[in-house]
């Protein structure tokens, strides 16, 4: 059994790149699998390896000046989701492309059992699902507003239309995978003009563990080789439909025309339909990879044989 960590920390780092390079050959030396930014205001990764191996690269970060106080969340896995290990200097170590977002003039954290108590004692509140539409797709908090945006620097174009919807006055409740998308996002909403706004500390998968997900639906979206994880062991039904079928799904594959590459919900049915593919004109294209049935739910591990650099960094820059 291997372990998957998911984690940020928004503290300054003076010399990024310096700071990259022996972090990137000291997980290289560990042995480990995943990806990491680093930039001016911290870091944010998601690494997968043994326990043991974990376990020395927390006490790692833990050890540098500024990430003593970081947060892990863990997960197990039964192979390790990462084909391999990236770790590059960003200017944002999460995109959302607005100056002056500092986070710590973010909203007010709520453990999860702080949010499981408003939805049960409160009425009058708002929430909102700071992620991609391909992630809410497949599982949300119910009554959750799902942005149907598909990069989270979309996010402040639809602030500005949500505006008109949402009173400055409501309470909102915000969430996303593991907390980092938040942080920004807190101090843009407070920016303009919100003033009791709370984000659910740790995130989905945080709140997962300590509270068994209750009132959220279906399952979370992972940006490894898992894809989905199950969040609620009491709604573990799919909330999405297969893109194909129109049968009730929750997995998802990359297009297997390489020149449209779209990731979509399918099930296993949809996929043997289509051969991998989102439409009869993929289907026919001549650059389809070929179909593997076996392999077809592991979409991000094929964008490391098939595309270049650039494009598998804009891609996962999405999350």
């Amino acid at each position: 059994m291997y372990e998957v960590i998911l984690y940020y920390n928004f503290s300054s780092i003076e010399n990024p790149r310096q700071f990259c390079a022996d972090h990137k050959q000291f997980m290289q030396n560990l042995g480990v699998k995943g990806r990491v930014y680093i930039g001016e205001e911290g870091i944010n990764g998601t690494l997968a390896g043994t326990p043991e191996q974990m376990q020395k690269y927390k006490e790692y970060l833990w050890s540098l000046p500024g990430f003593e106080d970081t947060e892990f969340k863990t997960d197990e896995s039964d192979v390790i989701p990462f084909a391999r290990l990236i770790c590059k200097v960003r200017k944002e170590i999460v995109a959302i492309y607005e100056d002056g977002l500092n986070p710590k003039y973010g909203g007010n954290y709520l453990s999860p059992k702080e949010w499981r108590e408003v939805f049960e004692k409160e009425e009058d509140f708002v929430v909102i699902d700071v992620r991609n539409n391909y992630e809410s797709r497949v599982g949300h908090f119910e009554g959750a507003i799902k942005p149907d945006v598909e990069n989270f620097y979309d996010f402040p174009g639809w602030l500005d239309e949500a505006e008109k919807e949402i009173p400055k006055d409501k309470k909102v409740l915000m969430y996303c995978t593991g907390g980092i998308r938040c942080e920004k996002f807190s101090v843009l909403m407070k920016k303009k003009g919100w003033e009791d706004v709370n984000q659910l500390h740790g995130g989905i998968l945080t709140y997962g563990k300590e509270e068994e997900g209750k009132y959220f639906n279906g399952k979370c979206f992972v940006f490894d080789d898992r894809l989905v994880v199950p969040v609620n062991k009491n709604s573990l039904e799919p909330v999405a439909r297969c893109e194909i079928t129109g049968k009730p799904a929750d997995s998802y594959i990359n297009c297997a025309n390489m020149e449209c590459n779209k990731l979509f919900v399918c099930s296993e049915e949809g996929a043997n339909m289509m051969e991998g593919c989102c439409s009869e004109e993929c289907k026919a294209s001549e650059y389809r990879r070929p179909f593997d049935p076996d392999d077809a739910f592991r979409p991000f591990r094929k964008w490391y044989n098939y595309f270049d650099d650039s494009f598998k960094e804009r891609e996962l820059q999405k999350q």
